[in-house]
């Protein structure tokens, strides 16, 4: 661990950051618990057919309460802080902004590289503590060889979060503690319960924090409608990779790259969608061999096992934070810019989402899929 006495605890009111809490407390730390408050779970309940209320949702006011509680029964010094506006700014309008142009975002490595992990450090150092406990599993160290923090897979990688941490700077690194990493699930869900946690047995949240119920869809439609802002129109044609033109579809908005259901033709044998294109509007269907790619480009880089590129590199390569990772050769081509060549095709590039590159449990580094 570390010799700084007093750690800020990201505490987001559920069973593993609550585990980190009470371990930490164990080991005779002085603790602030730190609560980032994102977004009014409330604020477009009922508009455009939205749900009122969803069970299963991260950062929502029963979490704040249950983090509450948690920082109670551990004697331990309790603060929300509301980001609301910078929440809104760097993580909703660019996953509104992202699936409206044809590509599949991921707020939550959004969040954690703009918002949660910077936040909290700035507020941590300014209550008195210079780092901060998360309930990620992932594992960081310090290699005295290369002069750099390393982030590396969990010992659980049935849990593994680095897919969504490739963001992280050396300085967050340096100021960030992980006690999870070398914890199993089960295992945690025991420690919490030896603690006498009341939140010991609490599920997991599952859903987008601030999409209730995982229809994205409705969410930009009730989100667009509130700000004043009319639904753009991106409807165009349905056409197969030779060009063939099969139907009509209602918005690029409504597919992803690798989707299946909800195409709106009918086919004697399966279809996925292939590309889409934010330009003409054009989504391009066919069959699942043609899925497949040997490369991608990733843009807005960040290296962390390494300080830059240069010349190949031999990596495993997530595509997607429940993908195996793949083996490939990355090379810088442009600047600010990573071509991968994968050893097999690999299924499903899909533009928005995060290329993380590892080395063993190592994350080198990753970017965004261009």
């Amino acid at each position: 661990m570390s010799d700084t006495k007093t750690i800020a605890v990201a505490m987001s009111g559920g069973v593993d950051s609550s585990t980190v809490a009470a371990l930490l407390k164990a080991e005779g730390y002085t603790l602030v618990g730190l609560t980032l408050q994102l977004w009014n779970q409330r604020r477009l309940a009922g508009k455009e057919g939205m749900p009122e209320q969803v069970q299963g949702r991260c950062c929502s006011i029963d979490d704040v309460y249950d983090a509450r509680h948690v920082a109670e029964e551990l004697g331990i010094p309790y603060y929300v802080v509301n980001q609301q506006e910078r929440f809104e700014r760097d993580v909703v309008k660019p996953f509104v902004s992202e699936y409206l142009a044809g590509r599949t975002p991921i707020p939550c490595s959004l969040c954690n590289n703009h918002l949660k992990f910077d936040q909290l450090l700035l507020t941590a150092r300014q209550i008195g503590a210079e780092q901060i406990a998360t309930g990620h599993y992932a594992r960081n160290e310090f290699d005295a060889a290369r002069g750099r923090w390393i982030l590396k897979r969990p010992a659980d990688k049935a849990k593994d979060q680095t897919y969504f941490l490739f963001g992280l700077t050396q300085e967050q690194l340096s100021r960030t503690i992980f006690p999870l990493g070398n914890y199993s699930k089960p295992r945690v869900r025991e420690i919490a319960q030896e603690a006498g946690l009341a939140l010991a047995a609490k599920p997991d949240s599952q859903e987008i924090c601030f999409v209730p119920g995982g229809d994205y869809k409705r969410f930009m439609e009730a989100y667009l409608e509130e700000q004043g802002e009319a639904f753009p129109d991106s409807s165009g044609d349905l056409v197969t990779t030779s060009g063939e033109v099969l139907g009509k579809h209602e918005g690029i908005h409504n597919f992803t790259v690798g989707q299946r259901k909800g195409l709106g033709v009918s086919s004697p044998t399966p279809l996925y969608v292939i590309q889409i294109d934010s330009d003409s509007h054009r989504v391009t269907v066919g069959g699942e061999g043609e899925l497949a790619t040997r490369t991608l480009r990733a843009r807005q880089l960040n290296w962390i096992s390494i300080a830059e590129l240069s010349g190949e590199m031999r990596v495993q390569i997530k595509i997607r934070h429940r993908f195996e990772p793949a083996w490939a050769t990355i090379r810088m081509t442009a600047e600010d810019e990573v071509t991968a060549t994968f050893d097999e095709p690999a299924r499903a590039v899909t533009p928005g989402q995060a290329a993380v590159f590892y080395s063993d449990d190592e994350v080198v580094g990753g970017g965004w899929i261009a």
